[in-house]
């Protein structure tokens, strides 16, 4: 029994599973892998390399740190940058792949990059605009309700989580930008009453 103090049973003899679960042990005998062939150790595979020469230009790339080298081919077309990429690096510099800091930190790192974006909108010619972006409008010309029910979609469950979701980082941006010019218009000796 899974969970209790008990000691579990003894491990059951691989006939008695094969006759209880069907396919089990099928890759026991290499003649059922399909890839066996490909398995042996002097198979002739045709390749003119051991290892694939070095694509140029690694010494900048991010490694997790329980990797010996980087892979022989690796994109180039979104190099790490500013404050997202620092967090980034930190996290492939500092923590092996295995350890959740690792993927906290690509996740702040993808946070930072959004909002840096957003805030960047907001000085072009062309502004992000959340209420239309967020498929709102689509959703009120596509028969919003009869697209929703009787349907048997899954995201019902989540629908009235995603207004939160799309709204919620814009409400609290204002209200922080709203917070902090109250701060800085106050005199100092206002804000301490």
């Amino acid at each position: 029994m899974p969970y209790t103090s008990e000691k579990p049973g003894a491990t059951p003899d691989p006939d008695e599973l094969r006759a209880r679960i069907p396919g089990w042990g099928s890759d026991l005998d290499p003649a059922n892998r399909p890839a066996f062939p490909r398995e042996q150790p002097d198979i002739v595979t045709g390749a003119h390399w051991d290892l694939p020469e070095q694509q140029p230009g690694g010494a900048s790339r991010e490694r997790s740190v329980e990797h010996e080298r980087l892979t022989p081919v690796f994109g180039t077309a979104q190099p790490l940058h500013g404050v997202a990429g620092r967090i980034r690096r930190l996290a492939y510099d500092r923590y092996s792949e295995g350890q959740t800091a690792h993927w906290m930190l690509l996740i702040l790192g993808d946070r930072v990059d959004a909002i840096t974006a957003h805030v960047a909108s907001l000085v072009s010619k062309r502004p992000d605009e959340p209420f239309t972006q967020s498929g709102v409008t689509g959703e009120v010309a596509h028969h919003p309700i009869a697209s929703r029910f009787g349907r048997g979609r899954i995201d019902l469950k989540h629908s009235w989580l995603d207004p939160l979701l799309v709204v919620g980082p814009w409400v609290l941006a204002v209200f922080a930008v709203f917070k902090l010019g109250r701060a800085i218009m106050l005199p100092a000796s206002k804000r301490h009453r």
